[in-house]
């Protein structure tokens, strides 16, 4: 079972997913290919993976992007930061000091669907750095030289001292994790794990930090 993954999907989702599959069919071998996302799309085309596990949903034409689970976007703010006096911050507050966002080359679906939050205001953000992994995005923050844009999981699961995550005004925007594949018949054991996939419910979502 080949999977890639892309976009830096939600921490929290993939080990419990992998926990199941060894579970219920140990003797299936699974393989993570970690991908930038038009790698992802060009491997299920020509075969080199199974499924994948993505955050954009526009891949073209011959694959299906179906949603499987949500995390609601925070914003990563460093302790003793005057954005703190705010429990739910308006995203025109988040706009006024410098963000690190996740490399858009690496994380293209992350990077889209921080783009829709951040063009519901006509502020333009100010990018301090482009981060090509979660864990230097908080590396950043952690540092006080920028404010975050991530999940909940991700921030919940970094190793970095010294970050606080608050959910945005108004309505919590979810960044979505989609999966990915070939749009023919699954063989057994994809469609088992795409059963597996869709049996995640609710009662696993994650929860902010």
């Amino acid at each position: 079972m080949r999977i890639a993954l892309s976009d830096g999907i939600t921490p929290s989702r993939l080990p419990v997913l992998l926990a199941r599959c060894r579970e219920e069919e140990p003797e299936v071998e699974v393989r993570l290919f970690e991908v930038p996302l038009a790698q992802q799309i060009k491997g299920l085309h020509d075969d080199l993976y199974d499924v994948g596990l993505s955050m954009a949903n526009e891949v073209g034409d011959g694959i299906l992007a179906e949603a499987v689970w949500d995390d609601p976007l925070m914003v990563a703010v460093p302790e003793r930061h005057p954005l703190l006096a705010f429990k739910r911050v308006p995203l025109e507050e988040v706009l006024r000091y410098p963000l690190v966002l996740c490399d858009p080359e690496m994380c293209e679906g992350h990077a889209r669907q921080i783009d829709r939050v951040l063009r519901r205001v006509e502020q333009k953000p100010l990018v301090a750095q482009y981060a090509l992994t979660f864990d230097l995005m908080m590396a950043v923050v952690s540092a006080g030289l920028a404010l975050g844009l991530a999940g909940a999981a991700h921030i919940a699961s970094s190793r970095e001292q010294g970050v606080v995550a608050r959910p945005l005004a108004g309505p919590v925007p979810l960044l979505t994790t989609y999966m990915l594949r070939v749009d023919a018949e699954p063989s057994q054991i994809l469609a088992r794990f795409i059963e597996r996939v869709a049996a995640m419910d609710s009662s696993e979502s994650d929860k902010p930090p």
